[in-house]
């Protein structure tokens, strides 16, 4: 069995530690999942969702005022009953600036 967790680091940009509630949806529904990592290029979701590598899913992220922004990505992999890693597709401007906030300036738990 390959550990996904050992080789070469794939990532080209630093993901930073976050905690953020937030809903996703792939072709199995819509499901609440938590990021746990998060960058300009993807994010990791921890959820027990089923997801397939190359699957396109939905990510409603949420913002300070409790309204929630949707980012499109594609499952690069995924953990079993554990999570999977999103790169975003498609970003504006406004996505990255989100995100910058996001990291920058973390939402009360």
């Amino acid at each position: 069995m390959n550990d996904r967790r050992s080789g070469r680091e794939r990532r080209t940009l630093s993901r930073n530690a976050v905690k953020l509630e937030m809903a996703w949806e792939g072709m199995s529904g819509r499901r609440n999942g938590t990021v746990s990592d998060l960058s300009e290029a993807g994010c990791f979701v921890l959820s027990g969702g089923d997801v397939s590598d190359g699957e396109t899913v939905r990510l409603f992220l949420p913002l300070a005022d409790g309204m929630k922004i949707e980012f499109a990505g594609t499952v690069a992999n995924h953990v079993f009953e554990v999570g999977f890693a999103v790169r975003f597709r498609n970003l504006t401007q406004a996505q990255k600036n989100i995100i910058f906030n996001l990291i920058a300036f973390p939402l009360p738990q």
